[in-house]
């Protein structure tokens, strides 16, 4: 076990109540901070909706994109109908095979970076694997990740903040037209000709579609994959520990993913006026659901600011909870547990050479998520016996 570097940022605030009253977006959104809370909230669509375009996230995205993200803005039963829809490509990963594939992408990626005198983990490999793991997933030729690589780390803002939304939306139509004229078996061809209820979907249903896609597991993959290597580049008694046996790779990517917790919080809009805990929260007015802060919660997770990478049980909500939960849970544990593995099997050390994190910001609900770069060395395993 070690002591966990990133800062909980709610401790104080979890304990002196349930709820912290934060100004985001303008607004002030009462944040559910305790697991039971959260995960209650999570379940109860009725008075949490996601029913709610653009204000899902927080801050909310009506400048960076022109429609509904399905199926995550929408409730029970039109969320399920939706989702049945994609849900086939990601179920890959349960599949037969699949991890296989998984298997050969990251030795490739790590065979490149243990040639290289050293790699910056954000872009010159995070970003690269969940680009190219992406295009696995959406049955796309791995050619495609070189343009979704070079859309950076994050596809709706560049470095300064300013929307390129319009960059995405404009790549998807292309897919749907190509997919249009010459369906394939890969996800664009799949929205073309998927029914819903009985109908095609629209234009903007299939964009919506494909926008979260592409949105939703970006910088989340990304952070969590550059956390797991300065992690492991800090702590050299991991990969032995790994090595000893692979499974290992299972729970200690539950706890990277609880440590690490790369989505914050998301929000719900109440149709209804509500009291959430003592706060009042108007009719159309938002509560934020504070997965971060659940999964340090101190009545569910013992000592919860130690890395306990052999955790169990692990209940955290990285991945939400209820109806919505993240459609691509199953692509990331693999990607991170074959990350481990991989890492454990070729990599003799990984030596951090310099890092720099994002910034934690000034206002009480901010926190430090993932590193702005990462400098590092990896030192190839030539003596390290096979692992069956």
């Amino acid at each position: 076990m070690s002591q966990c570097p990133y800062h909980d940022a709610f401790k104080d605030d979890r304990r002196n109540g349930p709820v912290l009253p934060a100004e985001m977006d303008g607004e002030t959104i009462p944040m559910l901070l305790r697991h039971k809370d959260v995960r209650r909230a999570a379940k109860d669509y009725q008075t949490y909706s996601s029913d709610a375009p653009f204000r899902v996230p927080i801050p909310s995205e009506e400048d960076v994109r022109s429609v509904r993200q399905l199926p995550i803005e929408t409730d029970p039963p039109e969320h399920g109908d939706y989702r049945a829809i994609v849900e086939p490509f990601f179920r890959q990963p349960k599949e037969a095979g699949y991890a296989e594939k998984m298997e050969r992408l990251i030795a490739g990626m790590l065979d490149q970076a243990t040639a290289a005198d050293s790699v910056e983990v954000v872009r010159e490999f995070a970003l690269p694997l969940q680009s190219r793991a992406l295009a696995l997933l959406l049955k796309m030729p791995e050619s495609e990740a070189d343009e979704w690589i070079s859309w950076g780390t994050h596809v709706f803002r560049d470095g300064e903040g300013a929307s390129k939304g319009a960059q995405l939306e404009t790549y998807i139509h292309r897919q749907l037209d190509r997919a249009e004229a010459n369906p394939d078996d890969d996800f664009f061809s799949a929205l073309t000709q998927a029914i819903f209820r009985g109908r095609r979907l629209t234009r903007n249903e299939c964009v919506g579609f494909a926008n979260l896609t592409f949105a939703g597991g970006r910088d989340t993959v990304i952070a969590t994959v550059t956390g797991v290597i300065a992690h492991l580049g800090t702590h050299s008694e991991v990969l032995p520990w790994l090595r000893e046996d692979t499974a290992r790779a299972i729970p200690a990517g539950e706890e990277f993913f609880r440590i690490l917790s790369p989505l914050t919080h998301i929000g719900r809009v109440c149709p209804a006026a509500a009291d959430v805990h003592g706060t009042p929260v108007a009719a159309g007015g938002r509560v934020s659901l504070g997965w971060a802060s659940a999964n340090y919660d101190e009545t569910v997770f013992d000592a919860p600011g130690e890395i306990r990478l052999d955790r169990k049980p692990n209940p955290h909500v990285a991945f939400g909870s209820g109806a919505h939960t993240c459609l691509g849970a199953h692509h990331a544990r693999l990607l991170v547990r074959t990350l481990l593995a991989q890492l454990a099997t070729h990599i003799a050390r990984i030596e951090v050479l310099d890092a720099g994190s994002n910034p934690p910001g000034d206002a009480n609900y901010r926190r430090e998520v993932g590193h702005e770069h990462l400098q590092a060395r990896f030192i190839a395993g030539q003596d390290i016996p096979s692992v069956p």
